[in-house]
């Protein structure tokens, strides 16, 4: 039997809808999986969506839409009520859950008490969960994610950078990577070029590396996040470690030949989502590439279990 994939739709208002429709409409999508939306049904069927694409559980909302795709309370209600079951159905069914972008002010608008998808995982389904980026063969991991750049110095610690490192590691082997090759990025230029420019690499992130090799973890570093995006793409590193959110997603995003997957490494199930977001300026216009939400449901369906049913 196909694996079940169970789908997220978004805010409504958002090209979530459109992609997570066009995906269904890929045969390649068609054959891997059996999908199941959760969504809000007007926005899906707007965009194309019919019985025959997939099960559909409905998320209406209490509020009317709004006319124009803006942030709004009930783009926010849907996203998140819908977010909420499919974490629910994953649990219950381990079925992997794959995430159209919501918008962080809708969910604001709502009352909703987390800044995103991740913060509302980690609550659900375990708080181990680590961000990271596929495309192809390259892989990052984030030891932070949405923080001020000036609020570094003092997230980095060694437990954090430890275990990041130890999620990373073995999210690499579920990938099939047997034995993962790391290099773990530096925070500041050069690497601070032995203390010159910063303390962190010699009081922080060097000790790390010692305290990985003690958990027989492959690791390499601190290393200038610039030259290893380059020695990565060249296949030297199995997956990179990086200190913050755009030292990951700048150099992916240009080193990257196909589409990236943006998965939630650690949680009782997997949770694999697009990278890009709502995308109000384009919404309803037809024109959104699906290519991310495809490979997302591809990747997904390709390390699902067997079905159960719900």
């Amino acid at each position: 039997m196909k694996p079940i994939v169970l789908i997220t739709a978004g805010d409504p208002l958002g090209i979530g809808p459109e992609v997570t429709v066009k995906s269904l409409k890929n045969p390649l999508v068609q054959r891997a999986c059996l999908p199941v939306v959760i969504g809000e049904p007007t926005s899906l069927v707007r965009a194309g969506f019919s019985d025959k694409l997939a099960r559909l559980i409905a998320i209406d909302a209490s509020a009317p839409l709004p006319d124009k795709p803006v942030p709004s309370f009930a783009g926010g209600e849907t996203s998140y009520k819908a977010v909420e079951l499919g974490i629910k159905l994953a649990l219950k069914t381990k079925s992997p859950l794959v995430t159209a972008p919501i918008n962080k002010q809708s969910w604001a608008l709502y009352g909703v008490p987390y800044t995103g998808h991740t913060e509302l995982l980690r609550e659900r389904a375990g708080k181990e969960g680590l961000m990271m980026f596929v495309s192809g063969a390259l892989r990052c991991g984030l030891v932070t994610e949405h923080f001020a750049i000036a609020d570094l110095p003092r997230l980095l610690t060694k437990e954090r950078i430890v275990e990041s490192a130890i999620h990373f590691n073995r999210a690499l082997k579920q990938l099939g990577i047997k034995s993962p090759h790391i290099a773990v990025c530096a925070l500041n230029p050069h690497a601070s070029d032995n203390g010159k420019f910063g303390t962190e690499e010699n009081e922080v992130i060097l000790p790390t590396i010692k305290a990985l090799r003690r958990h027989r973890i492959k690791a390499d570093g601190p290393l200038p996040a610039d030259a290893l995006w380059l020695a990565h793409a060249a296949g030297k590193y199995d997956g990179l470690l990086c200190m913050y959110h755009d030292q990951a997603l700048l150099g992916l995003k240009l080193a990257a030949k196909k589409p990236i997957v943006h998965i939630t490494a650690g949680l009782k199930f997997l949770r694999v989502s697009p990278t890009h977001g709502t995308a109000f300026d384009i919404s309803g216009q037809n024109i959104a590439n699906p290519s991310s939400m495809t490979d997302a449901l591809l990747f997904a369906a390709a390390r699902a279990k067997p079905p159960k049913i719900f």
